[in-house]
């Protein structure tokens, strides 16, 4: 028998790692889903698992305790954020604003809320939690201000662009009790029409 080179073990380890971010992915997508329906107290790593056809040990060797679970699941959740926030960029200014209403009207705002909610509770998660929600909220109000086209050295425009982000979470909130989306509608028109006023009719994305 031949000796087994470099190569056949490069090539045995390539679909071992597809399997295990493949498993990684199914996990992450299972936890956010699982937070958005059932919140903290329903979602334990055995659910997740579940959800995602994989067994509790195989979870567990991705994320050892509950807390990495759900903290990487929000991690996750902030980075399909980005990715709706960078597919606005050729838009105009209303459907930008549309859009960045809807990152907090959907099922990725849901299942951070269940988990703020959790970490107001959990010292274990609070700190990981307040961290991470800083810089996500950090890179949302910065892709903010360059969809908007806004300028932010013109006083006053900081704060709105503030206070726009501030209504749109709150409709977030309003959103998880009942469908808001005919309020929702009107509301996003007239913010749409107060940035207008504030920065200025004619926008163009960068």
């Amino acid at each position: 028998m031949g000796a087994v080179t470099a190569a056949d073990r490069g090539a045995d380890r390539g679909p071992k790692q597809d399997r295990s971010r493949a498993t990684r992915q199914r996990l992450l997508e299972a936890a956010v889903a699982c937070l958005a329906e059932h919140g903290w107290a329903g979602s334990t790593v055995t659910v997740v698992a579940e959800r995602a056809g994989v067994s509790r040990g195989a979870a567990q060797h991705h994320f050892p305790t509950r807390e990495d679970l759900f903290t990487a699941a929000v991690e996750y959740v902030a980075e399909q954020r980005s990715g709706a926030l960078r597919a606005l960029v050729a838009q105009d200014r209303a459907a930008v604003v549309a859009g960045l209403v809807d990152l907090f009207t959907g099922p990725l705002f849901r299942a951070a809320l269940h988990l703020w909610v959790a970490a107001s509770n959990e010292q274990q998660l609070s700190d990981r939690v307040r961290e991470l929600e800083t810089r996500v909220g950090r890179e949302t109000h910065r892709m903010a201000v360059e969809l908007l086209g806004a300028d932010e050295s013109v006083p006053g425009v900081r704060e709105t662009i503030q206070g726009f982000l501030d209504m749109a979470r709150g409709l977030g909130l309003a959103n998880l009790l009942t469908d808001d989306g005919a309020r929702r509608e009107r509301v996003v028109a007239q913010w749409t029409s107060i940035l207008d006023g504030v920065l200025g009719r004619n926008h163009r994305n960068p």
